[in-house]
Protein backbone atom coordinates (compact mmCIF):
# COMPACT_ATOMS: atom_id res chain seq x y z
CA UNK A 1 0.00 0.00 0.00
CA UNK A 2 1.34 3.39 -0.83
CA UNK A 3 2.19 6.12 1.73
CA UNK A 4 -0.29 8.35 -0.06
CA UNK A 5 -3.39 5.58 0.41
CA UNK A 6 -2.52 4.90 4.36
CA UNK A 7 -2.59 8.87 4.28
CA UNK A 8 -6.06 9.02 3.19
CA UNK A 9 -6.93 6.07 5.32
CA UNK A 10 -6.52 7.44 8.45
CA UNK A 11 -7.68 10.99 7.61
CA UNK A 12 -11.20 9.41 6.07
CA UNK A 13 -11.34 7.09 9.51
CA UNK A 14 -10.51 10.04 11.71
CA UNK A 15 -13.10 11.62 10.39
CA UNK A 16 -15.40 8.84 10.61
CA UNK A 17 -14.87 8.68 14.66
CA UNK A 18 -15.12 11.81 15.01
CA UNK A 19 -18.58 11.65 13.51
CA UNK A 20 -19.45 9.14 15.93
CA UNK A 21 -17.51 10.82 18.94
CA UNK A 22 -20.36 13.58 18.47
CA UNK A 23 -23.63 11.15 18.50
CA UNK A 24 -21.89 9.36 21.96
CA UNK A 25 -25.19 8.08 23.33
CA UNK A 26 -24.20 8.60 26.91
CA UNK A 27 -23.05 12.16 26.09
CA UNK A 28 -26.13 13.13 24.51
CA UNK A 29 -28.48 11.52 27.35
CA UNK A 30 -26.16 13.49 30.25
CA UNK A 31 -26.52 16.62 28.18
CA UNK A 32 -30.71 16.61 28.02
CA UNK A 33 -31.35 14.94 31.05
CA UNK A 34 -31.11 16.98 34.30
CA UNK A 35 -32.72 16.48 37.70
CA UNK A 36 -32.86 18.72 40.84
CA UNK A 37 -34.31 17.78 43.67
CA UNK A 38 -37.08 14.95 42.79
CA UNK A 39 -37.84 16.98 39.89
CA UNK A 40 -36.26 15.76 36.27
CA UNK A 41 -36.36 17.51 32.65
CA UNK A 42 -35.14 17.41 29.62
CA UNK A 43 -33.33 20.53 28.56
CA UNK A 44 -35.28 22.23 25.12
CA UNK A 45 -38.57 20.62 25.79
CA UNK A 46 -41.17 20.98 28.07
CA UNK A 47 -40.98 17.58 29.96
CA UNK A 48 -40.67 17.54 33.59
CA UNK A 49 -41.92 14.92 36.09
CA UNK A 50 -40.96 13.55 39.55
CA UNK A 51 -40.23 11.26 41.63
CA UNK A 52 -39.27 7.88 41.20
CA UNK A 53 -38.37 6.86 37.43
CA UNK A 54 -38.01 3.37 36.01
CA UNK A 55 -35.84 3.07 33.08
CA UNK A 56 -37.27 1.18 30.18
CA UNK A 57 -34.48 0.70 27.22
CA UNK A 58 -33.77 -1.24 23.90
CA UNK A 59 -31.37 -0.75 21.06
CA UNK A 60 -27.79 -0.87 20.01
CA UNK A 61 -27.36 2.28 22.38
CA UNK A 62 -29.46 1.41 25.11
CA UNK A 63 -26.67 0.35 27.30
CA UNK A 64 -24.51 3.99 26.77
CA UNK A 65 -27.76 5.84 27.47
CA UNK A 66 -29.04 3.90 30.51
CA UNK A 67 -25.28 4.58 31.76
CA UNK A 68 -25.80 8.00 31.83
CA UNK A 69 -29.35 8.19 32.37
CA UNK A 70 -28.81 5.76 35.79
CA UNK A 71 -26.19 8.45 37.03
CA UNK A 72 -28.24 11.31 36.87
CA UNK A 73 -31.40 10.21 38.42
CA UNK A 74 -29.37 8.90 40.90
CA UNK A 75 -31.74 8.07 44.09
CA UNK A 76 -34.97 8.45 41.77
CA UNK A 77 -34.08 5.26 39.75
CA UNK A 78 -36.32 2.84 40.52
CA UNK A 79 -34.42 -0.15 38.89
CA UNK A 80 -35.64 -1.06 35.06
CA UNK A 81 -34.94 -3.61 31.77
CA UNK A 82 -33.08 -2.55 29.05
CA UNK A 83 -32.23 -5.23 26.19
CA UNK A 84 -28.88 -4.81 24.14
CA UNK A 85 -27.53 -7.12 21.37
CA UNK A 86 -25.43 -10.34 22.01
CA UNK A 87 -22.14 -9.51 23.31
CA UNK A 88 -23.01 -5.51 24.97
CA UNK A 89 -21.85 -6.90 28.10
CA UNK A 90 -23.34 -3.79 29.93
CA UNK A 91 -23.69 -4.06 33.49
CA UNK A 92 -25.59 -1.16 35.50
CA UNK A 93 -26.33 -0.67 39.09
CA UNK A 94 -30.18 -0.90 39.35
CA UNK A 95 -30.98 -1.91 36.13
CA UNK A 96 -31.29 -5.61 35.05
CA UNK A 97 -29.38 -5.73 31.50
CA UNK A 98 -30.44 -8.17 28.81
CA UNK A 99 -28.90 -9.20 25.60
CA UNK A 100 -30.77 -10.58 22.96
CA UNK A 101 -30.59 -11.09 18.77
CA UNK A 102 -29.76 -8.46 15.68
CA UNK A 103 -31.14 -8.52 13.15
CA UNK A 104 -32.98 -11.44 14.08
CA UNK A 105 -34.93 -11.69 16.74
CA UNK A 106 -34.48 -14.84 19.09
CA UNK A 107 -35.93 -16.17 22.65
CA UNK A 108 -33.51 -14.21 24.62
CA UNK A 109 -35.59 -11.14 22.95
CA UNK A 110 -38.87 -12.15 23.75
CA UNK A 111 -38.13 -13.34 27.55
CA UNK A 112 -36.01 -9.95 27.71
CA UNK A 113 -39.50 -8.32 27.06
CA UNK A 114 -40.93 -10.03 28.57
CA UNK A 115 -39.15 -8.92 31.75
CA UNK A 116 -39.66 -5.36 30.83
CA UNK A 117 -43.30 -5.49 30.76
CA UNK A 118 -43.35 -7.57 34.00
CA UNK A 119 -41.15 -4.76 35.55
CA UNK A 120 -43.59 -1.67 34.47
CA UNK A 121 -46.31 -3.77 35.58
CA UNK A 122 -44.59 -4.11 39.10
CA UNK A 123 -44.36 -0.44 39.22
CA UNK A 124 -47.64 1.30 38.22
CA UNK A 125 -46.57 4.46 40.05
CA UNK A 126 -43.10 5.19 38.62
CA UNK A 127 -42.63 7.42 35.71
CA UNK A 128 -41.07 5.90 32.54
CA UNK A 129 -37.67 7.02 30.91
CA UNK A 130 -37.76 5.29 27.82
CA UNK A 131 -33.93 5.11 25.99
CA UNK A 132 -34.44 3.99 22.50
CA UNK A 133 -32.18 3.61 19.74
CA UNK A 134 -31.87 1.66 16.04
CA UNK A 135 -31.58 -2.13 16.69
CA UNK A 136 -34.69 -2.18 19.16
CA UNK A 137 -37.34 -3.22 16.35
CA UNK A 138 -35.10 -6.67 16.48
CA UNK A 139 -34.37 -6.69 20.36
CA UNK A 140 -38.05 -6.23 21.95
CA UNK A 141 -39.98 -9.03 20.37
CA UNK A 142 -43.61 -10.04 21.86
CA UNK A 143 -45.66 -11.32 18.99
CA UNK A 144 -49.60 -10.92 18.51
CA UNK A 145 -51.00 -14.08 19.14
CA UNK A 146 -51.18 -16.84 17.00
CA UNK A 147 -47.88 -15.22 15.89
CA UNK A 148 -44.74 -17.08 17.02
CA UNK A 149 -41.09 -15.96 17.32
CA UNK A 150 -40.39 -18.42 14.84
CA UNK A 151 -43.10 -16.89 12.65
CA UNK A 152 -42.14 -13.74 14.06
CA UNK A 153 -37.76 -14.50 12.20
CA UNK A 154 -39.30 -16.07 9.37
CA UNK A 155 -40.95 -12.56 8.54
CA UNK A 156 -38.29 -10.69 9.41
CA UNK A 157 -35.74 -12.91 7.12
CA UNK A 158 -38.26 -12.97 3.91
CA UNK A 159 -38.08 -8.90 4.98
CA UNK A 160 -34.61 -8.73 5.12
CA UNK A 161 -34.33 -10.33 1.55
CA UNK A 162 -36.36 -8.57 -0.07
CA UNK A 163 -34.79 -5.19 -0.03
CA UNK A 164 -37.65 -3.22 1.98
CA UNK A 165 -36.83 -0.19 3.25
CA UNK A 166 -36.83 0.57 7.13
CA UNK A 167 -40.12 2.41 6.85
CA UNK A 168 -42.08 -0.50 5.14
CA UNK A 169 -39.70 -2.70 7.38
CA UNK A 170 -41.33 -1.18 10.59
CA UNK A 171 -45.16 -1.47 9.60
CA UNK A 172 -44.56 -4.44 8.89
CA UNK A 173 -43.53 -5.39 12.07
CA UNK A 174 -45.90 -3.32 14.19
CA UNK A 175 -48.83 -4.53 13.33
CA UNK A 176 -47.75 -8.52 14.46
CA UNK A 177 -46.25 -7.15 17.90
CA UNK A 178 -47.58 -6.20 21.52
CA UNK A 179 -44.59 -3.39 22.40
CA UNK A 180 -44.15 -1.45 19.15
CA UNK A 181 -46.81 1.10 16.88
CA UNK A 182 -47.43 2.57 20.37
CA UNK A 183 -47.17 -0.30 22.80
CA UNK A 184 -45.35 0.40 25.39
CA UNK A 185 -47.36 3.84 25.80
CA UNK A 186 -50.53 1.97 26.36
CA UNK A 187 -48.24 -0.63 28.62
CA UNK A 188 -47.29 2.26 30.59
CA UNK A 189 -51.01 2.76 31.45
CA UNK A 190 -51.38 6.49 31.63
CA UNK A 191 -48.31 7.28 34.04
CA UNK A 192 -45.73 10.28 32.93
CA UNK A 193 -43.98 8.36 30.29
CA UNK A 194 -40.52 10.87 28.24
CA UNK A 195 -38.29 8.70 25.58
CA UNK A 196 -35.33 9.62 24.83
CA UNK A 197 -34.53 8.50 21.11
CA UNK A 198 -31.20 8.39 19.24
CA UNK A 199 -32.34 8.30 15.40
CA UNK A 200 -31.43 5.58 13.23
CA UNK A 201 -33.91 6.35 10.18
CA UNK A 202 -34.18 8.97 7.48
CA UNK A 203 -36.28 12.19 8.74
CA UNK A 204 -36.04 11.26 12.98
CA UNK A 205 -39.69 10.08 12.83
CA UNK A 206 -40.10 8.31 16.47
CA UNK A 207 -43.18 6.33 15.04
CA UNK A 208 -40.05 4.77 13.04
CA UNK A 209 -37.08 4.96 15.37
CA UNK A 210 -37.16 0.94 16.64
CA UNK A 211 -40.55 0.51 15.37
CA UNK A 212 -41.88 3.41 17.20
CA UNK A 213 -43.00 1.57 21.00
CA UNK A 214 -43.32 5.26 22.48
CA UNK A 215 -44.89 6.84 19.73
CA UNK A 216 -48.23 6.90 17.39
CA UNK A 217 -48.03 5.23 14.35
CA UNK A 218 -50.07 6.62 11.21
CA UNK A 219 -49.39 3.31 9.16
CA UNK A 220 -52.11 0.68 9.40
CA UNK A 221 -52.94 -3.15 8.60
CA UNK A 222 -54.11 -3.13 4.91
CA UNK A 223 -50.67 -0.88 4.97
CA UNK A 224 -48.75 -3.86 6.16
CA UNK A 225 -50.54 -6.03 4.06
CA UNK A 226 -49.76 -3.76 0.59
CA UNK A 227 -45.95 -3.94 1.31
CA UNK A 228 -46.17 -7.64 1.91
CA UNK A 229 -48.02 -8.07 -1.57
CA UNK A 230 -45.94 -5.65 -3.38
CA UNK A 231 -42.71 -7.57 -2.67
CA UNK A 232 -45.14 -10.72 -3.42
CA UNK A 233 -44.05 -12.33 -0.35
CA UNK A 234 -47.13 -12.65 1.91
CA UNK A 235 -48.14 -16.06 0.38
CA UNK A 236 -44.82 -17.38 1.50
CA UNK A 237 -45.21 -16.00 5.16
CA UNK A 238 -46.27 -18.33 8.08
CA UNK A 239 -49.90 -18.88 7.76
CA UNK A 240 -50.49 -17.01 11.66
CA UNK A 241 -48.70 -13.72 9.66
CA UNK A 242 -51.60 -13.68 7.35
CA UNK A 243 -54.38 -14.50 9.96
CA UNK A 244 -53.13 -11.77 12.25
CA UNK A 245 -52.64 -9.06 9.38
CA UNK A 246 -55.86 -9.68 7.80
CA UNK A 247 -58.06 -9.81 10.64
CA UNK A 248 -56.44 -6.07 11.42
CA UNK A 249 -57.73 -5.22 7.95
CA UNK A 250 -61.17 -6.60 8.89
CA UNK A 251 -61.24 -4.43 12.15
CA UNK A 252 -61.44 -7.46 14.43
CA UNK A 253 -58.18 -6.44 15.93
CA UNK A 254 -57.09 -3.01 17.78
CA UNK A 255 -54.82 -0.70 15.68
CA UNK A 256 -52.09 0.49 16.57
CA UNK A 257 -51.56 3.60 18.49
CA UNK A 258 -53.15 6.61 16.64
CA UNK A 259 -51.99 10.24 16.30
CA UNK A 260 -55.63 11.20 18.04
CA UNK A 261 -55.25 9.00 21.06
CA UNK A 262 -56.23 9.86 24.83
CA UNK A 263 -52.88 7.48 25.44
CA UNK A 264 -50.52 9.80 24.52
CA UNK A 265 -51.79 12.65 27.19
CA UNK A 266 -48.39 12.90 29.31
CA UNK A 267 -46.44 11.30 26.55
CA UNK A 268 -42.97 13.24 25.25
CA UNK A 269 -40.77 12.13 22.34
CA UNK A 270 -37.13 13.91 22.14
CA UNK A 271 -34.87 12.94 19.67
CA UNK A 272 -31.57 13.63 21.10
CA UNK A 273 -29.34 12.29 18.38
CA UNK A 274 -28.94 11.74 14.85
CA UNK A 275 -27.24 11.09 11.63
CA UNK A 276 -27.18 15.30 10.46
CA UNK A 277 -24.70 15.71 14.00
CA UNK A 278 -22.71 13.09 13.42
CA UNK A 279 -22.07 14.26 9.34
CA UNK A 280 -22.16 18.39 11.36
CA UNK A 281 -18.91 17.31 13.38
CA UNK A 282 -17.19 15.13 10.77
CA UNK A 283 -17.63 18.58 8.44
CA UNK A 284 -16.59 20.68 11.22
CA UNK A 285 -13.06 18.65 11.85
CA UNK A 286 -12.29 18.66 7.82
CA UNK A 287 -12.55 22.25 7.45
CA UNK A 288 -9.84 22.55 10.71
CA UNK A 289 -8.13 20.14 8.95
CA UNK A 290 -7.85 22.18 5.66
CA UNK A 291 -10.22 21.13 3.23
CA UNK A 292 -13.43 22.41 1.67
CA UNK A 293 -16.24 20.67 3.08
CA UNK A 294 -19.47 19.62 1.24
CA UNK A 295 -22.47 17.65 2.76
CA UNK A 296 -25.31 16.45 0.84
CA UNK A 297 -28.42 18.11 0.50
CA UNK A 298 -30.57 14.96 1.23
CA UNK A 299 -29.96 11.56 3.12
CA UNK A 300 -28.95 8.61 0.66
CA UNK A 301 -31.42 6.14 0.39
CA UNK A 302 -32.94 3.29 -1.92
CA UNK A 303 -31.21 0.72 -3.86
CA UNK A 304 -27.60 0.45 -2.76
CA UNK A 305 -25.96 0.20 -5.87
CA UNK A 306 -27.95 3.42 -7.54
CA UNK A 307 -27.16 5.52 -3.98
CA UNK A 308 -23.38 4.22 -4.55
CA UNK A 309 -23.55 5.74 -7.98
CA UNK A 310 -25.40 8.68 -7.86
CA UNK A 311 -22.61 9.60 -4.46
CA UNK A 312 -19.70 8.49 -6.73
CA UNK A 313 -20.96 11.18 -9.69
CA UNK A 314 -21.22 14.18 -7.23
CA UNK A 315 -17.79 13.09 -6.09
CA UNK A 316 -16.26 13.13 -9.72
CA UNK A 317 -18.19 16.67 -10.55
CA UNK A 318 -17.18 18.45 -7.00
CA UNK A 319 -13.68 17.26 -7.47
CA UNK A 320 -13.19 18.29 -11.21
CA UNK A 321 -14.98 22.22 -10.25
CA UNK A 322 -12.89 22.77 -7.47
CA UNK A 323 -9.14 22.76 -6.53
CA UNK A 324 -7.53 21.72 -3.52
CA UNK A 325 -8.31 19.68 -0.75
CA UNK A 326 -12.20 18.62 -0.74
CA UNK A 327 -14.38 16.81 1.77
CA UNK A 328 -17.57 15.15 0.66
CA UNK A 329 -20.02 13.48 3.31
CA UNK A 330 -23.25 12.25 3.27
CA UNK A 331 -25.70 9.92 5.14
CA UNK A 332 -28.39 7.70 4.91
CA UNK A 333 -29.13 4.21 4.82
CA UNK A 334 -29.74 2.21 1.33
CA UNK A 335 -30.79 -1.23 0.71
CA UNK A 336 -29.71 -4.17 -0.84
CA UNK A 337 -31.87 -6.97 -2.51
CA UNK A 338 -30.28 -10.19 -2.32
CA UNK A 339 -30.07 -13.05 -4.38
CA UNK A 340 -30.83 -16.87 -3.62
CA UNK A 341 -27.44 -17.49 -2.47
CA UNK A 342 -25.39 -14.24 -1.62
CA UNK A 343 -22.39 -14.38 -0.71
CA UNK A 344 -20.92 -12.44 2.32
CA UNK A 345 -20.71 -8.57 2.80
CA UNK A 346 -23.07 -5.66 3.69
CA UNK A 347 -24.64 -2.33 2.37
CA UNK A 348 -21.71 0.00 3.16
CA UNK A 349 -18.86 -2.88 1.48
CA UNK A 350 -21.21 -2.92 -1.54
CA UNK A 351 -21.84 0.69 -1.72
CA UNK A 352 -17.50 1.35 -1.33
CA UNK A 353 -17.38 -1.92 -4.36
CA UNK A 354 -19.85 0.34 -6.94
CA UNK A 355 -17.91 3.72 -5.81
CA UNK A 356 -14.50 1.59 -6.33
CA UNK A 357 -15.52 1.18 -10.18
CA UNK A 358 -16.58 4.66 -10.49
CA UNK A 359 -13.60 6.52 -9.36
CA UNK A 360 -11.08 4.10 -10.45
CA UNK A 361 -8.06 5.72 -11.89
CA UNK A 362 -8.86 9.10 -10.00
CA UNK A 363 -7.46 10.87 -7.01
CA UNK A 364 -10.17 10.12 -4.82
CA UNK A 365 -10.77 8.28 -1.58
CA UNK A 366 -14.03 6.57 -0.26
CA UNK A 367 -15.45 5.34 3.24
CA UNK A 368 -18.81 4.18 3.11
CA UNK A 369 -19.51 2.67 6.96
CA UNK A 370 -22.19 2.37 9.40
CA UNK A 371 -22.02 4.12 12.49
CA UNK A 372 -22.09 1.35 14.82
CA UNK A 373 -19.37 0.23 13.68
CA UNK A 374 -20.93 -3.55 12.11
CA UNK A 375 -21.95 -3.83 8.24
CA UNK A 376 -24.52 -6.68 7.63
CA UNK A 377 -23.24 -10.28 9.58
CA UNK A 378 -19.98 -9.34 9.24
CA UNK A 379 -17.00 -8.18 11.64
CA UNK A 380 -16.67 -4.80 8.65
CA UNK A 381 -18.51 -1.84 9.66
CA UNK A 382 -17.93 -0.73 5.21
CA UNK A 383 -15.09 -0.42 3.25
CA UNK A 384 -12.46 1.83 2.21
CA UNK A 385 -12.65 2.38 -1.74
CA UNK A 386 -10.31 4.67 -4.11
CA UNK A 387 -8.66 5.62 -7.59
CA UNK A 388 -6.28 2.14 -7.18
CA UNK A 389 -8.68 -0.44 -6.03
CA UNK A 390 -9.63 -2.12 -8.90
CA UNK A 391 -6.11 -2.18 -10.72
CA UNK A 392 -5.04 -3.68 -7.33
CA UNK A 393 -8.20 -6.21 -7.38
CA UNK A 394 -7.07 -7.16 -11.22
CA UNK A 395 -3.66 -7.87 -9.71
CA UNK A 396 -4.88 -10.20 -7.38
CA UNK A 397 -7.14 -12.14 -9.54
CA UNK A 398 -10.24 -10.31 -7.84
CA UNK A 399 -13.28 -9.46 -10.44
CA UNK A 400 -14.98 -6.66 -9.03
CA UNK A 401 -18.32 -7.06 -11.61
CA UNK A 402 -18.17 -10.54 -10.21
CA UNK A 403 -18.29 -9.97 -6.47
CA UNK A 404 -20.91 -6.96 -6.84
CA UNK A 405 -23.40 -9.49 -8.96
CA UNK A 406 -22.67 -12.22 -6.23
CA UNK A 407 -22.81 -9.55 -3.01
CA UNK A 408 -20.00 -10.89 -2.08
CA UNK A 409 -18.19 -7.50 -1.35
CA UNK A 410 -16.86 -8.80 1.91
CA UNK A 411 -14.70 -11.25 0.42
CA UNK A 412 -13.40 -9.00 -2.46
CA UNK A 413 -12.30 -6.35 0.29
CA UNK A 414 -10.84 -8.49 2.69
CA UNK A 415 -8.73 -10.14 -0.42
CA UNK A 416 -7.30 -6.45 -0.56
CA UNK A 417 -7.22 -5.20 2.71
CA UNK A 418 -9.47 -2.68 1.95
CA UNK A 419 -12.06 -3.47 5.03
CA UNK A 420 -12.93 -0.72 8.01
CA UNK A 421 -13.13 -2.81 10.97
CA UNK A 422 -13.11 -0.37 13.80
CA UNK A 423 -15.27 -3.05 15.98
CA UNK A 424 -18.86 -2.01 17.61
CA UNK A 425 -19.31 1.80 18.42
CA UNK A 426 -21.98 1.80 20.61
CA UNK A 427 -24.22 4.44 18.82
CA UNK A 428 -26.11 4.05 15.56
CA UNK A 429 -27.56 6.83 13.37
CA UNK A 430 -27.61 5.35 10.02
CA UNK A 431 -24.76 5.08 7.73
CA UNK A 432 -21.63 7.19 6.92
CA UNK A 433 -20.25 8.18 3.39
CA UNK A 434 -16.85 10.25 3.48
CA UNK A 435 -14.70 10.90 0.35
CA UNK A 436 -11.60 12.68 -0.44
CA UNK A 437 -10.12 14.95 -2.97
CA UNK A 438 -7.08 16.21 -3.87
Amino acid sequence: MSSTIANQRESLAALFATAVRAVDPAALVALRLRRDGQRLSVTGTGAQWSGPTLIAGAGKAAARMAQAAAATLGAELAGGVIVSPHGSGAGIAGITCRESGHPLPDTDGESATRALIDALAAQPRAAVLALISGGASSLLVQPTAPVTLRDKIATTAALLACGADIREFNTVRKHLSLVKGGGLVRLARGRPLVALLLSDVIGDDPATIGSGPTAADPTTFADALGILRRYRILQSLPASVRTVLQAGERGELPETLKPDSAELDGVTNVVIGSNRIALAAAAAAARDAGYQTLTAAAPLSGDTTASARTYADWVRRESQARKGPLCLLAGGETTVRLGASPGQGGRNQEFALVCAAAIAGQDLAVLSAGSDGIDGPTDAAGAFADGTTLARARHCGLDAAAALAAHDSYRFFNALGDLFQPGATGTNVMDIKIALAG
